[in-house]
């Protein structure tokens, strides 16, 4: 499955603001608990989530409102970040797409200024868990707020005033750039590698932890 099966797929909206909220707040998004214990403790930096020092290193090319991303986010990476990330195993890197549109321009410079902050996981996380219909306009400023809300140690204001910045558009611009290079045209897409080499693209055989365990049991072992 990919984002190019999306024409073919209906879109569903995630989560809708909830009834009779306060005008300009937005409903409390929905996984912060789930998320918030599921990344407690493991390094972030910037994009990168682990142990800088695991022997392997898994790639993920993904657009924020792509909901084929939003699937594997929810299908595998808890299992993956439970069974290789938090034991040291495997780090995982983001590289940002934004190609369906204005949405995903949005939310990705948001995460990367919450990254500067050494958030930026927790922050993609909850996009995908609350993910709007494609370039409808839901990545607004109150939903921003509202998710960074439930972010522990996360200056808000910071990461809004940051999504503008030299070194965010500067990050965007690098990713896109690196997609390119490794010949990337759909989302979700992997590349895996030891740590100490290029990663390689690999086939993904399912949206769940089964489809990329083996790429990683593969070089873990070797």
């Amino acid at each position: 499955m990919s984002r190019r099966l999306l024409a073919l797929v209906p879109l569903a909206a995630a989560v809708a603001l909830a009834v009779g909220a306060p005008p300009g707040r937005a409903a409390a998004p929905i996984g912060a608990a789930q998320t918030a214990a599921l990344l407690r403790g493991i390094p972030q930096h910037g994009v990168d989530l682990g142990s800088p020092k695991a022997p392997v290193t898994l790639v993920e090319f993904a657009d924020l409102q792509c909901p084929f991303c939003a699937q594997w986010e929810r299908n595998a990476l808890p299992e993956i970040i439970r069974k290789y990330v938090r034991p040291g195993r495997v780090r995982i890197i983001f590289v940002g797409m934004t190609f369906l549109g204005a949405d995903s321009v949005k939310a990705f410079s948001a995460a990367l200024a919450a990254g500067k902050q050494n958030r930026f996981w927790n922050v993609a996380e909850l996009m995908y868990l609350n993910q709007g219909k494609e370039n409808s306009g839901w990545v607004t400023d109150t939903f921003l707020r509202s998710i960074g809300r439930t972010v522990k140690t996360l200056n808000v204001p910071k990461m809004l005033a940051a999504r503008s910045s030299a070194g965010v558009k500067a990050q965007l611009a690098a990713a896109s750039n690196l997609a390119s290079t490794a010949g990337v045209n759909q989302t979700p897409s992997f590349a895996v590698g030891r740590t100490d080499a290029t990663p390689q693209l690999v086939h993904v055989s399912s949206l769940d932890a089964a489809g990329i365990e083996p790429a990683l049991d593969a070089l873990l072992k070797g």
